[in-house]
């Protein structure tokens, strides 16, 4: 699906207002979000409004998840019914069990 050009006269326009006051989590954001919502062809447009490469818009819009505003992989240990911390032994290190 082809996208107008009248849309993309006005994605540029409103990136070239938006991004002096944006930082760079924040631009991916509406780069992801305008992507999405323009669907097939969405994040070629949007690449090209924003002069950005596709691949950043690509990736805007796969890691983009409103229920989620942290990655995982972080935090307090799990811990066993004791309250001892949970290790597990491999390749010669210690590794938490998540």
């Amino acid at each position: 699906m082809r996208i107008p050009d009248e849309t993309r006269d006005q994605l540029s326009a409103k990136f070239a207002v938006l991004f002096p006051h944006l930082d760079e989590r924040q631009r991916r954001l509406l780069m992801g979000t305008e992507a999405r919502l323009l669907g097939h062809g969405g994040i070629r447009a949007v690449a090209r409004a924003a002069r950005v490469s596709e691949t950043t818009v690509a990736m805007a819009c796969s890691s983009w998840n409103p229920e989620r505003s942290r990655s995982g992989g972080s935090g307090v240990p799990p811990e066993d019914a004791n309250g001892s911390p949970i290790w597990i032994r491999g390749c010669g290190r210690h590794y938490w069990r998540w």
